[in-house]
């Protein structure tokens, strides 16, 4: 029978950004533990996000208990949206409630990384498809930079979808968050997070660093940790390598 078009809804085929969530062991009390640490400092870090379950780095014979993670996920305001897993894993890790999601990586204009090394910003999933081709996921639009040209004061707190350039004092107890770059042109004493949607080359860029944290793609410092001398209050930018934060003095005068 054929179906008549209406102009209320329309079902297509199509891809959703996501971040990644993706399991290396099969120990819930070990991931609940490096959960808490990674984000006590920043409880809002990824609340709300979508995420999607990536199992595909477990050993043949490990598995985990997928719905104990999901009900974990959720406890930290992420949101679990489905199962990227290995044919022989579907057994066990797609479970009711969170289907298997067929992940397709996103075409991006940079050299390639090594294969183990997760993609910028997560990857593009697509829902399960039958004999469909995968669907061309658009190119990203730029994002226009955010620019901050007054003092934050404790308490105040500013999202930057793309950059966010800061050109006065960020003080003790203010909050500056971008997915993209942060430059901060004037003395960075409260919290800085780059990177904040998985972005690994994300960078901080600053002239008097003196922060109470500072964070690229999850991975954070606290000022609890004295910063060595020739970075502490001084011109520096910060990045990421090998899930260490790098710090480096920019030689401004």
């Amino acid at each position: 029978m054929p179906q008549k078009k209406t102009p209320y809804f329309e079902l297509r085929s199509g891809a959703v950004d996501t971040l990644h969530f993706v399991v290396k062991t099969p120990q819930l009390d070990t991931l609940r533990t490096e959960l808490a640490q990674r984000f006590e400092a920043t409880p809002a870090f990824f609340a709300g996000d979508t995420v999607a379950i990536d199992v595909r780095r477990l050993a043949g014979d490990e598995r985990i208990a997928v719905p104990a993670l999901a009900e974990m996920l959720v406890e930290f305001r992420m949101k679990p949206i489905g199962v990227v897993a290995n044919t022989e894993q579907a057994d066990w890790a797609v479970v009711d409630g969170l289907p298997r999601l067929d992940s397709h990586e996103r075409r991006v204009s940079r050299p390639a990384r090594d294969s183990e090394a997760p993609t910028e910003g997560g990857e593009a999933l697509a829902a399960p498809a039958q004999a469909s081709p995968a669907p061309v996921v658009p190119e990203a639009v730029a994002v226009p930079s955010t620019i901050i040209d007054k003092p934050l004061r404790s308490g105040q707190q500013v999202y930057a979808k793309g950059d966010l350039i800061i050109l006065d004092l960020v003080s003790y107890g203010a909050e500056v968050i971008a997915e993209g770059n942060i430059h901060i042109y004037a003395p960075l004493r409260g919290r800085a997070l780059a990177g904040v949607k998985g972005k690994l080359d994300a960078r901080i860029f600053c002239t008097c660093l003196e922060p109470e944290l500072i964070s690229i793609a999850g991975i954070y410092r606290t000022g609890e940790y004295a910063l060595p001398p020739d970075v502490q209050g001084r011109s520096v930018q910060v990045r990421l390598v090998d899930d260490k934060l790098i710090f480096e003095p920019l030689g401004l005068k």
